[in-house]
């Protein structure tokens, strides 16, 4: 991972965003724009963003000779994205980097001509953003999240981690509808368990959701793939540890943060693959034929401390099978 000092040190020093440095007279200047649905301070955020400027540095690009980057840090919020689109857009860019729903959407109503790589997308044809994954048509392109049959082993790992759980709480934001809760819902009659959506997005609502819910004995918590809940990671810890959930998350993040067990992509390789599509639309190529990939990995992190707190014990299968272990 790349640490906040490696980070800060991979931008020159930089202190500010967006990053605009002036470039060696007489060398044309390609110009990058991102929008970063996280807190400037965010660790986790700030080692992605690190991962794609590091693999532009392999492929060629480096800030001040040939590549001016213009980023903005919008935090959680959906109305400071659409405020930061605008201004990104005014720049004038030559690709946008979007990362997640919350950005993409946004970008796509504000132009339909600029060139945008998402890093991540839960479903990028059922949200409109390409016509197909394999010929995506427009001016947005990039790589999915997860193909969503790989949604219902979240139900199938929070069985095997806590075994007395009967009833499920899936946490989803409201804007990314009900795709990745479907799977989940067709999962649970095999597991005998039931599953009831939480549609909330902001703190308060995600709060109120939780307590509710966690009030009956045996249930358990899945936080679903959205950028809104990456933000929220350390409150949605938070709150699965006052209640005491066992809960699944679909980033290590939250395992880092203190969260029992995730089972998702790695979100670093996924910026260094959006840096390779960024580079390729830089050369000349269109987005309309740059297939939407799927992943081909996803970790499984475990944190047994959480577990002992929970009184769980972690199956030996279920620990031969991790990535990483959080001791």
């Amino acid at each position: 991972m790349i640490r906040r000092r490696n980070f800060i040190t991979l931008l020159g020093g930089a202190a500010a965003w967006p990053l605009a440095v002036r470039a060696q007279q007489g060398k044309r200047v390609r110009r990058i724009g991102t929008i970063v649905p996280y807190a400037a301070d965010d660790p986790e955020a700030q080692a992605r963003v690190g991962a794609f400027l590091q693999e532009l540095a392999q492929l060629g690009w480096a800030i001040g000779h040939n590549l001016q980057i213009d980023m903005h840090w919008a935090g959680a919020r959906p109305a400071d994205n659409r405020m930061h689109v605008a201004q990104l857009i005014a720049h004038r860019p030559d690709v946008i980097l979007a990362p997640g729903a919350s950005t993409v959407r946004p970008m796509l109503e504000e132009t339909r001509t600029v060139p945008i790589v998402f890093p991540t997308a839960a479903d990028p044809v059922g949200e409109g953003f390409v016509e197909s994954l394999a010929r995506p048509g427009g001016n947005a392109t990039g790589f999915l999240s997860f193909e969503y049959s790989f949604t219902a082993k979240w139900l199938e790992m929070l069985k095997e981690i806590a075994p007395t759980v009967t009833r499920v709480a899936v946490l989803q934001a409201p804007s990314l509808g009900s795709s990745q809760f479907a799977v989940i819902q067709a999962m649970a009659p095999a597991l005998r368990m039931e599953v009831r959506p939480l549609n909330v997005s902001d703190d308060a609502a995600i709060e109120r959701a939780v307590a509710d819910f966690a009030h009956s004995p045996n249930s358990g918590l899945i936080v679903t793939a959205s950028a809104p809940f990456a933000a929220r990671r350390d409150l949605i810890v938070k709150l699965a540890r006052q209640h005491k959930l066992p809960a699944i998350y679909f980033d290590r993040a939250f395992v880092a943060s203190g969260g029992l067990i995730s089972y998702g992509i790695r979100y670093i390789d996924q910026y260094r693959l959006a840096a390779g599509y960024v580079d390729r639309i830089l050369k000349g190529e269109k987005p309309a034929d740059l297939p939407v990939q799927a992943p081909t990995k996803y970790e499984l992190v475990l944190n047994l401390k959480t577990a002992k707190t929970l009184g769980l014990d972690v199956p030996a299968t279920l620990l031969a099978r991790a990535d990483e272990v959080i001791e």
